[in-house]
């Protein structure tokens, strides 16, 4: 089961040309067989980016949103604060998975990441730094088995039709 996926990247400085998170996050969801429905850059503004992640959870047609950026220590960095606007129940265990992977990488920096999960509307939202690596490091160790409906024993692909009922049918598992 493919699931819809929309793409943000938060920065004040990235465009589509050199986006290189967010461009890899779409390259690798569709390659995993996920469709990208939407893509944009949002600048570090906070009532942007809620009206974005709000804007997209309403979308019948989203699943999944992967965000990419503003998720360090710096003033600018807010988004694991609209994340935590947003959402009506916050997955702590993907930022603590994510920053585990990443002390594999990256060695102690891994705690300047703030990378969190949430749910809203029915949609799942997880943000990631904005280092390609991170993108990589979260889509190959966490993402890309919990998307895939086939991942066992469980993955968040086949809870999205508990999740909001109106919003989902009932995944078919492929064979």
């Amino acid at each position: 089961m493919g699931l819809n996926i929309a793409v943000c990247t938060v920065s004040d400085t990235r465009t589509f040309e050199n986006d290189t998170s967010g461009g890899y996050l779409c390259k690798a969801l569709q390659e995993a067989g996920h469709k990208l429905v939407a893509r944009t850059i949002v600048a570090d503004d906070k009532e942007t980016l809620i009206e974005t992640f709000r804007g997209w959870g309403a979308r019948k047609d989203v699943d999944v949103i992967l965000s990419t950026g503003g998720t360090g220590i710096t003033a600018r960095d807010i988004t694991p604060e609209v994340v935590d606007t947003v959402s009506e129940k916050l997955i702590p265990g993907f930022g603590e998975l994510f920053r585990w992977l990443s002390y594999q990488t990256i060695g102690t920096s891994t705690v300047q990441s703030r990378a969190c999960a949430g749910l809203f509307s029915g949609t799942l939202i997880f943000a990631l730094p904005g280092s390609t690596g991170a993108c990589k490091d979260a889509w190959k160790g966490i993402l890309h088995q919990q998307l895939d409906i086939n991942h066992k024993p469980c993955n968040f692909a086949m809870l999205l039709h508990r999740l909001d009922g109106a919003k989902r049918t009932k995944p078919v598992e492929k064979p």
